[in-house]
């Protein structure tokens, strides 16, 4: 199994989870979060007058999964795919291994098939 934490703009929030849903990714959880990076900010107006000023952090959405490792790859092309269409796109996908997992309500635990 391989945990996917995806970096996003708030605007392809929806695009991300259908397509999720296509793969059958049963749980998600996202939040709200400010990152700063590479990306270019455009200017924004501070009142009236000639004061502007560039964000130097950028609002996104934060999305973590877990999925079985078949399917990584073909997620983060489908992924990659939709934010490429965007004017603004920018973001981060990182992929990491889960080496066990514990469910509260109904006691299991153990190691995720690999």
């Amino acid at each position: 199994m391989r945990r996917i934490d995806l970096i996003i703009s708030h605007e392809h929030f929806l695009e991300v989870s259908e397509l999720l849903r296509k793969y059958d990714v049963d749980g998600m959880t996202f939040n709200s979060v400010k990152s700063r990076g590479r990306s270019r900010q455009e200017e924004v107006s501070s009142g009236e007058g000639i004061a502007r000023t560039v964000p130097e952090f950028v609002a996104a959405t934060r999305i973590e999964v877990i999925v079985e490792n078949s399917v990584v790859k073909s997620i983060i092309e489908d992924v990659r795919t939709i934010l490429s269409k965007s004017s603004f796109h920018f973001g981060k996908i990182f992929v990491s291994d889960i080496a066990e997992a514990y469910t509260i309500n109904t006691n299991e635990t153990g190691k995720p098939n690999m």
